[in-house]
């Protein structure tokens, strides 16, 4: 592949999402693979469930309500979970999980690390991933949305001026509205140059393929 190409890609996810980590971490073991292409990687919003307060509502209780009340399906799922973490190296710890947080404001600061850095972005999505799903951490609260881009290496004060202010809310409804009419209905999502999207976490192996062919075909002048 000639060093020169390149690609853009817009991660559609949500980061309360388990399968978009599985996406996260098969886009990132992709991209390990095809060094050679220049890739400039976005992270887009998508709530799976806006309702939600904003300070959050008690997991166990919103999960039985979310699957009517049957357990067994829920353990079932975390139990594939798990095992398909283990695979890429995530440790779910569905049991510490307390709260099911509002992600907006998360959104948000997402949206901010596309300024603070090259790849800061991606490497706070990464961060508040692991803050949710093996740190059993509220990710709607803004203390623990202040420590996270802290952690990577934002300017934490201003993080929590922001986050105390309506700043780019308007732009992240956009974004949330941007991907409804684009027909998203389930996360993670893999929008490559704008025009080709591919659902779902798919394995490693799938992205390498579809960003080869993607990548070659914009060589060739054909998208």
């Amino acid at each position: 592949m000639d060093i020169r190409q390149s690609l853009t890609i817009d991660v559609i996810s949500d980061v309360v999402c388990p399968w978009c980590y599985l996406g996260k971490r098969r886009l990132d073991a992709a991209l390990a693979q095809i060094g050679d292409l220049e890739v400039d990687l976005r992270w887009r919003p998508y709530q799976l469930d806006p309702e939600i307060p904003a300070e959050g509502v008690e997991r166990q209780a919103y999960m039985m309500q979310k699957f009517g009340g049957d357990k067994a399906r829920v353990d079932d799922i975390h139990a594939r979970l798990y095992e398909l973490g283990a695979v890429e190296g995530i440790a779910f710890d569905f049991d510490a999980i307390r709260i099911s947080p509002n992600t907006f404001d998360a959104h948000r600061l997402i949206r901010w690390a596309d300024t603070a850095g090259d790849g800061v972005e991606s490497k706070l999505v990464e961060r508040l991933f692991a803050l949710y799903f093996t740190e059993g951490q509220d990710i709607g609260d803004h203390a623990v949305l202040m420590r996270a881009a802290k952690d990577v290496g934002m300017d934490e004060e201003l993080v929590g001026r922001l986050l105390a202010s309506d700043a780019d809310v308007e732009e992240v409804e956009t974004d949330l509205e941007s991907a409804s009419q684009m027909g998203v209905q389930g996360v993670p999502a893999f929008l490559f140059e704008a025009k080709y999207i591919v659902m779902g976490a798919q394995e490693t192996d799938t992205l390498v393929n579809a960003i080869r062919q993607i990548a070659d075909a914009k060589a060739r002048g054909e998208i």
